[in-house]
């Protein structure tokens, strides 16, 4: 099962960075249940090795292209954010290490996978990948636009996935820059 799950997150990853238009230093901000990736309900078995190999499948595309990884932590930690320290230089780091029944298994295994971790309150990232339903809204800028993958799931768990736009403020829609989608 975890080369499976290994494989279907580094899919997602493939996927999200290409219909996104992923650029080196962009986020990707990650929420991750893994009971839900192991069958479960949210919250009720957490896996450290399904968040290893969650982990490592999405850092196989991202690290190569440049793009950073935020993982949401779970409620237990108000979906804190575990990120790269070189993403957010200039945010306020709160004093928080994820545990795999405190913040996350997903966002455990990020925090000793990333070379220098760093926990934020918030970030606003350019597109997001949501499995099993944890709620990265929080973490997105404005305007957030769902996105089909077709990659639908990661083990059991339901994925969904958006991307960012800029906001249309005024003038006529027609206008809107065809690039920018």
């Amino acid at each position: 099962m975890l080369d499976q799950v290994r494989e279907e997150a580094r899919q997602a990853a493939e996927q999200i960075c290409e219909v996104a238009k992923l650029q080196k230093g962009q986020i990707l901000v990650v929420g991750c249940s893994t009971s839900e990736v192991a069958g479960h309900k949210v919250g009720s078995s957490s896996s450290p090795e399904i968040g290893k190999a969650i982990f490592d499948g999405l850092m196989e595309v991202l690290a190569p292209k440049g793009i950073y990884l935020a993982a949401q932590c779970c409620e237990h930690l108000n979906r804190a954010i575990i990120v790269e320290g070189a993403a957010v230089p200039n945010a306020e780091i709160c004093n928080v290490v994820p545990q795999p029944k405190a913040g996350s298994s997903f966002a455990t295994a990020a925090y000793h996978g990333f070379s220098h971790p760093v926990a934020v309150e918030f970030i606003r990232a350019d597109a997001g990948l949501d499995i099993g339903g944890t709620l990265i809204g929080m973490h997105m800028k404005h305007v957030a636009v769902p996105v089909r993958l077709e990659c639908k799931h990661i083990g059991q768990a339901i994925l969904l996935a958006a991307r960012v736009r800029p906001k249309f403020i005024g003038g006529d829609r027609a206008m809107y820059d065809e690039t920018l989608k």
